[in-house]
């Protein structure tokens, strides 16, 4: 066939014209589509995956912000915005997301952490609603294990009006954080804006104290979760080892608080860090743990999911998220 101008004009004319025939006289209106702003809420925020033979659920509690000025103790404000800049964060306020773990060890479901129950900003709160929607109920819970005693890894256990959220579950704690947070004298001898945190361990842990089990390091917690000593985020702060099968995780709890900021700068001090020189330590140490045996990891307040893996840069490191998989 020879292109003429003819049949090329013929050809555009075709492409333009409305082809009317019974399909398309039979099509439906769409629906319209639903307004921006409409109130509507992202998917459920949990993620499975595995390790060994141990399923991992990552439950999202949704966030709160956290105004730059003052985060980091040893970081000029300018610093800090050129680091959130670095990782695409808008604004001056860091986005902190709280993530708990579900662990599924032959059918015995663990907790590490709780959330913030019905005590944190308007923005967090999603906790139950997520672990509902994974297919878990609170009354299934056998064991609630406890990183460290601030607010928003216990408040979860308890609502404000007294409910135990979880009835039938036994409650662990670092017997380091413990003796800290439970010393009368010491919450007696706090400053002023401390005083707070010891009436909201006693809010929460008062009821059971009878009942809490209290957990040393290098030890075994639960089958396969051994407590790692994480200090300095609070004195009995705790990380852990997960392991199962050829499986290993590590959790990391508060080590960092947003990788943005502390995994890759982590001489930083957060001013959340309780003891800023030995939390720098704890982190240094971890970090370069977790890059050298190039072991996947998982953060409290990392962006949902909160696992992956540290990557050595320079004098700091890089969080690199996992791959999403759809399937367990």
């Amino acid at each position: 066939m020879t292109i003429t101008r003819r049949t090329i004009l013929a050809s555009t004319a075709l492409a333009i014209t409305p082809v009317a025939g019974p399909a398309l006289a039979q099509t439906s209106p769409s629906t319209p589509a639903p307004a921006q702003g409409s109130g509507s809420r992202q998917a459920p925020g949990f993620y499975r995956y595995k390790v060994g033979d141990i399923e991992v659920t990552a439950i999202n509690d949704g966030f709160a912000q956290r105004p730059l000025e003052g985060f980091v103790r040893n970081a000029e404000l300018s610093q800090v915005q050129q680091a959130m800049q670095e990782a695409f964060i808008p604004g001056n306020a860091l986005p902190i997301t709280f993530n708990t773990l579900v662990l599924n060890n032959g059918g015995r479901l663990t907790l590490i952490d709780t959330g913030n129950g019905d005590m944190g900003a308007p923005t967090s709160g999603r906790w139950m609603a997520n672990f509902r929607a994974a297919g878990f109920d609170p009354a299934q819970v056998n064991t609630v294990v406890i990183s460290h005693f601030h607010g928003d890894h216990i408040n979860g256990l308890r609502l404000k009006d007294g409910t135990a959220v979880f009835p039938n579950a036994e409650v662990m704690v670092p017997a380091a954080e413990w003796t800290f947070w439970m010393d009368d004298a010491r919450m007696n001898q706090a400053p002023e804006g401390m005083k707070g945190a010891f009436q909201g361990v006693r809010r929460v842990f008062g009821p059971i104290a009878n009942n809490v089990k209290r957990y040393e390091m290098d030890k075994e917690v639960v089958p396969g979760l051994t407590a790692v000593a994480a200090p300095g985020h609070t004195p009995g702060h705790t990380a852990y080892m997960l392991s199962s099968s050829n499986g290993k995780l590590m959790i990391m709890s508060d080590v960092t608080n947003h990788p943005a900021l502390f995994v890759r700068n982590p001489d930083w001090a957060a001013v959340f860090d309780m003891d800023a020189d030995q939390a720098r330590a704890t982190r240094r140490r971890m970090l370069d743990m977790a890059a050298s045996e190039r072991a996947q990891v998982a953060f409290y307040h990392a962006p949902f999911p909160a696992t992956g893996h540290i990557a050595k840069d320079g004098n700091g490191f890089r969080f690199v998220p996992v791959q999403w998989n759809p399937a367990v």
